[in-house]
């Protein structure tokens, strides 16, 4: 049985391709590429053959790429070729030397049960070295495309709505962050609704360029899949734009560009606030910007704890969004705090009160010299304890903490003490004891951190 045969076992009816002629469009804008395509299942199935500038590439597929594309499927690896001219693998496959093609690079794209199911690919007509942030973002955005087929056949299968929305879930959360040196990092996520949806909240932690990371929190109109797709296309269309550029309002625009772009019924829009964090010798460096979402908050060293940044206008609506960059200097004890309006706007047990901004503040004002993966436990217990242990919406909070002996350390040196990365069910990313499963269902914080409890009004025993 062939990869293709495969693949049309996995999905029994054409994928609908509107979501790869996105990932082929985005992959060919941020690589600057005159060619980009997903195949899928066939050679019948094929998505997305975007083109700038070499009209004579998009025609059709030459047989070149058609042999490297069946090169990464059938070996299920990513090929690299900056000159095919000069290339003994593409010399080997066509002698007769390449028909338009020159510089291409393609990454497999999975199936749901990890087969290879097709590939996502780059092509140009001249010679190009890829570098490792090219390769960087055209693995992203064939995991997306892989996400997307995850989807597609969990619907055609008629997955149930419990096991649907961890479906979607797990393809929208990353399953771990990265590790980013001399700062702690860590993310609390819990489905509201009892979990058997999909809500539309995300956050997300990658490298940019020049040393700096990407940070961002959203949420995005809707619930169930189509707000599902709206967060995978925001969650990687900010990771290819975090390799072109580093000043957040620009990324969060070219997001509310790719947005008003994706024709669809449906409303397309949704809330974020996106941080570039630089590391530097005092502790960190953060530009952000807020696309119609709740400010951040920076909770100093001395306990004092202030808003960061300035109110903008939401994303997908506007082809002009309002929106500013401002900056701030975290040092030694300082941390951020990124949230969703989940979180402020978590019901009390009775229904009568929003847990609301004031006492957020207060609350964070509270918690003294902990970790950020202790500071996200705090919050989060805080609003289950609040609203009994079940809230209706999503609610998230990604935490950057400056340790108080990160100031003593280099730019690029090992943290002295880093949130290491948790696993994907428990949608608990970074250091520190559970706190949920996937589904919000509360489980035992650990005796790492008892005045969590107390303050979130729990019994530490």
């Amino acid at each position: 049985m062939t990869v293709f045969d495969r693949a049309s076992t996995q999905i029994s009816a054409a994928p609908t391709g509107e979501p790869f002629d996105h990932v082929a469009r985005l992959a060919a804008r941020v690589l600057g590429a005159p060619l980009a395509s997903v195949v899928l299942s066939d050679e019948r199935s094929s998505w997305g053959r975007s083109h700038a500038g070499a009209r004579h590439l998009a025609a059709r597929r030459s047989p070149i790429e058609q042999l490297l594309c069946q090169h990464v499927i059938d070996f299920g690896e990513k090929l690299i070729i900056d000159d095919a001219m000069r290339d003994p693998r593409v010399v080997a496959y066509c002698p007769a030397g390449p028909l338009g093609v020159i510089s291409w690079a393609g990454f497999p794209v999975h199936g749901p049960d990890g087969h290879v199911v097709g590939a996502l690919y780059v092509a140009d007509c001249l010679p190009r070295r890829w570098s490792s942030g090219d390769v960087e973002v055209l693995a992203s955005l064939a995991h997306f495309a892989s996400g997307e087929v995850a989807l597609q056949v969990a619907l055609q299968h008629g997955a149930e709505s419990e096991a649907l929305a961890q479906t979607l879930q797990e393809s929208l959360l990353p399953t771990r962050l990265p590790n980013i040196p001399g700062l702690q990092v860590a993310a609390r996520h819990v489905a509201g609704g009892g979990g058997v949806e999909v809500l539309g909240d995300f956050y997300d932690v990658f490298p940019s360029v020049r040393g700096s990371w990407g940070m961002v929190v959203g949420d995005v109109c809707g619930k169930g899949v189509p707000a599902a797709k709206s967060t995978a296309l925001a969650r990687y269309t900010l990771r290819a734009e975090a390799h072109r550029q580093t000043k957040p309002r620009l990324i969060l625009r070219a997001l509310n560009q790719v947005l008003l772009e994706w024709l669809t019924d449906d409303l397309r829009f949704l809330t974020a606030i996106y941080a570039t964090v630089r590391r530097t010798p005092a502790g960190a460096s953060v530009q952000i910007s807020s696309a119609g979402h709740p400010l951040a908050l920076v909770h100093r060293a001395n306990g004092r704890v202030q808003t960061f940044g300035r109110p903008g206008t939401l994303l997908g609506v506007f082809p002009d969004p309002a929106l500013y960059d401002s900056r701030r200097l975290l040092r030694a004890g300082d941390s951020l705090i990124l949230f969703t309006d989940g979180v402020t706007e978590a019901r009390s047990r009775a229904g009568h009160e929003f847990y609301g901004e004031d006492r957020l503040r207060d609350f964070v004002t509270e918690l003294g010299d902990m970790s950020a993966p202790q500071i996200a436990d705090a919050i989060q217990q805080a609003v289950l304890a609040f609203s009994g242990t079940e809230v209706s919406d999503d609610t998230v909070a990604l935490v950057l903490k400056v340790p108080l002996r990160a100031s003593r350390q280099p730019p690029g040196s090992p943290p002295a003490a880093s949130a290491s990365p948790g696993r994907a069910p428990d949608r608990r990313v970074g250091a520190g004891p559970a706190i949920t499963n996937w589904a919000g269902r509360p489980r035992s914080h650990g005796a790492g951190c008892p005045g969590c409890l107390r303050q979130a009004g729990l019994s530490a025993a």
